[in-house]
């Protein structure tokens, strides 16, 4: 196994991670007070290239490797992880729209992604049921050239300030076999959207949408009618290990953060690095992290090598957020009682990375995964 990065890898993660730390951590907790999402912001990580870079050349991506990608997402994720919400909701938009739409609705949208002038949303969790996808009830009837939607979309990240989404509905009997998946312009009549009062992704303003008698080109279907769940559960595995660097990302910057401290700070005549007590846990937080660091980039190596990885794509899911917040905790606890307050970043990373302990599925939905995958293969 090759660990080194190419130098158009290592150029790519480099410009990420100066814009982040130069753009986007200056304002990572004013944004957590207001729960503003600057436009500005977006549409410059638009013009690097940092949205959707995986997204093929033809339609207005870079066609990079999605192992590179995941390490552009690591990076963005260093300055604010709201970004890098924003960043994973759109590349998994995008795949699914590129996978799917015809030619010219594809190419419309995903220059839109790219350029940073339109931000989708991803449109599956109803009140009904969070994890339970299969049995939504959302649903789109075909009237001419148009489906008309009348139902409820809720727990939708960016609800509040996408421009589009990626909705999933039903256009035929129960089950997963009757879904749909159709782009649906947010800004038009029979839209109305309500906004969430989060512990954390403020900037990313999570809400809910209702449709009614909502007006969907048919054009503006994504593949067959009735495929839909298909659609987004092979997109699950990629935005998984997403999630997973964004935790690594945040709890590494606050171990960095914290080994610099435990060398500066005094207490009792000597430096607090030379108390084992002290460094100890943060030894143990360094090799955690480590360790979902390499499974996440694992799993992004498997999918650029067309190998199975929902597995190891659930296991980044469950396991890399807790151990996160577990890292994050200690960081904050070495900080004493600075890292308590709001002046420092620790409780709001804690906030924001507990929300990826929920978003796209609870641990124990992971766990079945992974246990279902591995009794399948005993079969």
């Amino acid at each position: 196994m090759d660990f080194e990065l190419s130098d158009e890898q290592k150029a790519i993660v480099e410009t990420t991670r100066q814009f982040a730390l130069e753009k986007l951590a200056p304002g990572y907790r004013d944004r957590d007070r207001d729960g503003s999402f600057p436009r500005d912001l977006w549409s410059e990580m638009g013009a690097l290239g940092l949205i959707g870079c995986e997204l093929p050349e033809d339609l207005g991506g870079l066609g990079l490797d999605f192992l590179t990608a995941g390490l552009v997402q690591e990076a963005l994720a260093e300055g604010d992880i709201n970004f890098a919400v924003m960043a994973l909701l759109n590349s998994l938009n995008g795949q699914i729209i590129a996978d799917n739409a015809e030619p010219d609705v594809a190419r419309h949208w995903i220059q839109k992604i790219c350029s940073g002038e339109t931000a989708f949303a991803l449109g599956l969790t109803e009140p009904s049921g969070g994890s339970d996808v299969a049995h939504l009830r959302l649903k789109a009837r075909r009237e001419g050239d148009c489906y008309v939607f009348d139902g409820e979309k809720t727990s939708l990240s960016a609800a509040d300030h996408a421009d589009a989404a990626v909705i999933f509905a039903r256009t035929g009997g129960d089950g997963a076999g009757g879904i749909s998946a159709f782009i649906v312009d947010l800004n038009q009549d029979g839209i109305e959207r309500t906004r969430f009062e989060d512990h954390g992704w403020r900037a990313v303003a999570r809400g809910t949408i209702h449709f009614d008698g909502t007006r969907v080109p048919a054009a503006n279907l994504l593949g067959a009618e009735n495929t839909g769940f298909r659609q987004v559960m092979q997109g699950f595995d990629y935005s998984r290990a997403l999630i997973g660097l964004h935790c690594v990302a945040v709890a590494q910057q606050s171990l960095d953060e914290s080994w610099n401290y435990a060398r500066e700070r005094e207490a009792f005549g000597k430096p607090l690095a030379d108390n084992q007590g002290v460094t100890f846990p943060l030894a143990e937080g360094e090799t955690m992290i480590e360790a979902a660091r390499l499974l996440c980039l694992k799993t992004l190596w498997l999918k650029d090598n067309n190998l199975p990885h929902t597995s190891e794509a659930a296991m980044c899911k469950w396991w890399a957020p807790k151990v996160a917040g577990e890292v994050i905790r200690t960081c904050l606890l070495t900080h004493g009682h600075g890292g308590y307050s709001g002046d420092l970043p620790y409780e709001q990373r804690m906030r924001d990375v507990f929300g990826y302990e929920i978003g796209d599925g609870m641990a124990q939905i992971m766990k079945l995964i992974i246990s279902r995958q591995k009794l399948g293969r005993r079969v």
